[in-house]
């Protein structure tokens, strides 16, 4: 495994804290990769305490956004909020507005306050530019909630399938929405089957006042039947690859720590979304490894509870195009 370069010289500032970027989980994964040293040197020139320009612009263009909460119980939970673009604008390099509610019936409407930790991710489909911002919340009100930046850096576009979104008309019906147990139904396992891009919410069992600790949601992607289903005791198993990324280890790190995850499935034709919530557990090597091409570990998730929601996104996405990494597949 070679480590990913040192990042390139820029006048922009690094990590302002005195003490390292990563949490412990984030730094034990590393140093279990042999990367932990080249990590901190990236770490403290890519992770920021601020947007740069270009962050902003590229979140400033976006019909989405996609949002990591936490519940009373400190477990993560994935939404997705949707507006014209401009919903989302930084009023300064510090500070990013979502002038957008979530429905009453998104996990993230019951765990918004003052204060409260959020991870965004803000993914331009089309271009397979993301970058992550994870923060707090600084203001509220009936238009939205603004955010207030703790950690921002961008993220490489491995394994995103290209798609271009456009916006539909939809009845003014409530969308329709039905809870999924820990065997899910044909429905949800049809969608989860034929998935190739998801969205995973973790943290790092938060404690107040630290900033690399908060709650964070990052993309997965991979050839569609990338996630595989299986059963035991009466739960649905999800096995993922972890695939060579950026080694920073922001989602497994956060689940060596707390092995919570929230995994947020969208169905890009129909506007559907599936929400599963579950205990995880990490798969470091052995023979089932190698049965997903191009995987370094594997993640599993016992799915311990879940909520289908039809037709609740106003967006529509083309065709896939596959990512680079993937076309050979």
């Amino acid at each position: 495994m070679s480590p990913p370069p040192p990042a390139s010289p820029e006048t922009l500032p690094g990590w302002p804290g005195p003490g390292s970027p990563f949490h412990p989980g984030e730094r034990e994964l590393q140093e279990r990769a042999g990367l932990r040293e080249r990590m901190e040197q990236v770490g403290r020139k890519v992770v920021r305490g601020m947007m740069p320009a270009q962050h902003r612009e590229l979140f400033a263009q976006l019909p989405w956004m996609l949002v990591g909460s936490l519940d009373a119980q400190q477990r993560p939970c994935a939404s997705v909020l949707v507006g014209p673009p401009g919903f989302v604008h930084a009023q300064d390099e510090r500070h990013l507005r979502i002038a957008c509610l979530p429905r009453a019936d998104e996990p993230l409407a019951a765990h918004l306050a003052l204060g409260s930790p959020v991870g965004l991710l803000g993914l331009q489909l089309e271009t397979r530019r993301r970058n992550r911002m994870n923060g707090a919340v600084a203001a509220l009100d009936e238009q939205g909630f603004t955010v207030r930046v703790e950690q921002s850096f961008g993220n490489c576009p491995q394994y995103i399938q290209a798609r271009t979104p456009r916006f539909v008309e939809r009845p003014h019906l409530p969308a329709a929405s039905w809870p999924e147990g820990t065997l899910l139904s044909e429905h949800a396992r049809s969608l989860v089957a034929g998935a190739d891009t998801l969205f995973i919410a973790s943290a790092a069992a938060p404690v107040p006042g630290d900033a690399s600790r908060g709650v964070d949601v990052s993309h997965r992607g991979g050839r569609s039947g990338f996630v595989r289903l299986s059963e035991r005791d009466g739960q649905t198993l999800l096995t993922l690859p972890d695939y060579r990324g950026n080694f920073m280890f922001n989602t497994l790190g956060n689940l060596q720590l707390w092995p919570h995850a929230s995994l947020l499935f969208i169905d890009f034709d129909r506007g559907d979304v599936l929400r599963l919530a579950g205990q995880t557990e990490i798969v470091w090597d052995g023979p089932e490894v190698a049965t997903f091409p191009g995987a370094q570990r594997l993640l599993r998730v016992q799915v311990e509870a879940g909520t289908w929601q039809a037709g609740v996104l106003p967006l529509r996405w083309s065709a896939p195009e596959w990512a680079p990494q993937l076309r050979d597949a």
